[in-house]
């Protein structure tokens, strides 16, 4: 077993073996809250760069859908007649410093995230691990910021901060890292404008959306396929994502039957995506970014896009408009 499959068996499953990882967990906690009260007490400083910013964070270590929702939120405010930047840390890529990022740029250089951002949104994207320095870099020419991640980033000024949780995993064990799975405690939602839950259960008059794909995109061609239309037979389904149950739920629920290659969270891809056999891969779009030199057919990625409940988008949007404006 890896060490991230016996994590998650830890976080999320209740593996008891984990408890040798508490009182690391309990250091960790001690620099957290260290770190909260340096900000609290103006011992350490947050930065505003001239513009709004909304962080778009979350809690637990891994994925839980804030790219897609950076992305509908994007498209919103664009929709709006606003230019919109947007930061990312370019986890998993090479690149020092800031980097622009263009949309014929390499996931190995500027990370899957980043990549996908600026060839789906048509925003200015930049990346750096100095989120301040990369938002900077895109003041001048962007009426609002977007931070992909950077919940925990303090050094960042926001106006809003969106807080997505996994509406299905939740927060595991509910411990600290490395022996559960946040990275603050769960009363740091209380400090944040919005929490919008991915999937599970409804919560009451809570945000909520799922991830909701319809088609299939081929790599190289562009070609749009129905996902109904490859459950004649099995296909390879693969994801390197947070949660890789989730993306294979997707497509279950058109009918598809799946040989399931599940990856950690940002895993490169190259080298994995020969089964022996001509069989249709389809993967997500996040994943599809770092295999688009792939020489090969049968290569399909699906894009999917938050689905809201009731009038969370509405609410979600409008919340982020005032504070915008107010920030004027």
């Amino acid at each position: 077993m890896s060490l991230h499959d016996w994590l998650q068996r830890v976080w999320y499953s209740g593996e008891r073996s984990g408890a040798v990882l508490v009182p690391l967990a309990l250091l960790f906690r001690a620099v957290v809250a260290l770190r909260t009260a340096f900000y609290r007490w103006g011992l350490l400083r947050s930065h505003r760069v001239g513009v709004p910013v909304v962080v778009v964070g979350n809690l637990t270590a891994g994925g839980v859908g804030k790219t897609p929702l950076v992305l509908w939120l994007a498209a919103q405010l664009q929709g709006q007649g606003m230019r919109v930047g947007i930061v990312s840390r370019g986890y998993g890529g090479s690149a020092s410093g800031v980097r622009r990022v263009e949309a014929s740029a390499a996931a190995g250089e500027v990370g899957d995230e980043a990549l996908l951002l600026a060839r789906r949104s048509g925003c200015a994207v930049a990346v750096g691990a100095d989120r301040v320095a990369a938002a900077r870099s895109l003041a001048g020419e962007a009426d609002v910021i977007l931070a992909d991640d950077g919940l925990q980033h303090r050094r960042l000024a926001r106006d809003v901060e969106i807080v997505v949780v996994d509406g299905e995993r939740g927060f595991g064990n509910g411990r600290l890292l490395p022996a559960g799975p946040l990275r603050e405690p769960t009363r740091r939602l209380g400090e944040a404008d919005a929490v919008v839950y991915n999937g599970g259960v409804e919560r009451g008059d809570a945000l909520r959306f799922t991830l909701a794909g319809e088609h299939a995109v081929a790599l190289g061609t562009g070609e749009h396929r129905p996902l109904v239309s490859f459950a004649a037979t099995p296909v390879h389904a693969l994801a390197a994502i947070g949660n890789p149950g989730r993306f294979f739920a997707l497509l279950r629920r058109h009918g598809l039957q799946l040989i399931e290659h599940p990856f950690p969270d940002h895993h490169s891809l190259r080298g994995v995506l020969q089964f022996g056999d001509s069989l249709p891969v389809l993967m997500t779009d996040k994943d599809a970014v770092k295999v688009l030199a792939e020489p090969r057919t049968g290569l399909w990625s699906v894009p999917v896009e938050p689905r809201w409940s009731r009038d969370g988008g509405e609410r979600l949007l409008q919340l982020v408009l005032d504070k915008i404006r107010a920030h004027s």
